[in-house]
């Protein structure tokens, strides 16, 4: 095998570890970036280089502050908790949210030993108190480690005397009961609110 076949199959073996991605979808992957990567190489290595976490949020970009954190416009008194960048990225397709973010990076998960240290979980706490926030908005997945984490931040944030909300959960929009689980349906009516 040459250099070459080694170096693409290691690419390959790489971009089968990512999400949503296994060996077949990574080799396809691989070739249609191999007829592209005339400009991709470049727009990879450029972003390799400059890009950087927010210090005050933990978003990725290009500068120390990312866009949102600078934004004047945004409302500083709201904070939006999020496991990961997906899902700021997520949110703010959505165009709903109008505040800032904070990026835990995870959720809490004694078997991957991953503790409140791994996470920026000391950092909201300090953010919260720093910034005067008035509401922290935990928009944490609706697992066993993301509820685990949300009611941990809650205790760490009690003191502070901040309100504390979730995003709601239930049928989305266009959904149908019959196609829903049983965990959802339940969510829903204990989230009934007045018509």
């Amino acid at each position: 095998m040459s250099d070459a076949s080694r170096d693409i199959e290691s690419l390959i073996e790489l971009m089968a570890r990512l999400p949503g991605l296994g060996p077949r979808s990574a080799r396809r992957a691989v070739l249609a970036l191999l007829k592209k990567r005339a400009g991709l190489a470049q727009a990879m290595a450029t972003v390799a280089l400059n890009a950087r976490d927010c210090h005050i949020c933990g978003n990725i970009g290009t500068e120390e502050i990312c866009p949102i954190c600078a934004d004047p416009r945004r409302a500083g008194h709201e904070i939006c908790v999020v496991e990961d960048i997906a899902d700021l990225w997520a949110m703010e397709r959505g165009g709903a949210f109008k505040g800032r973010y904070h990026v835990l990076g995870g959720t809490l998960s004694p078997l991957d030993a991953v503790g409140p240290d791994e996470l920026r979980i000391p950092q909201l706490a300090e953010r919260v108190s720093r910034e005067g926030a008035q509401e922290v908005i935990l928009a944490l997945n609706a697992t066993v480690e993301g509820q685990t984490t949300a009611h941990y931040i809650a205790d760490v944030l009690a003191p502070l005397a901040v309100q504390i909300t979730t995003l709601a959960q239930g049928v989305p929009i266009g959904g149908e009961l019959d196609y829903l689980d049983d965990g959802t349906v339940g969510a829903a009516l204990r989230a009934r609110r007045r018509l």
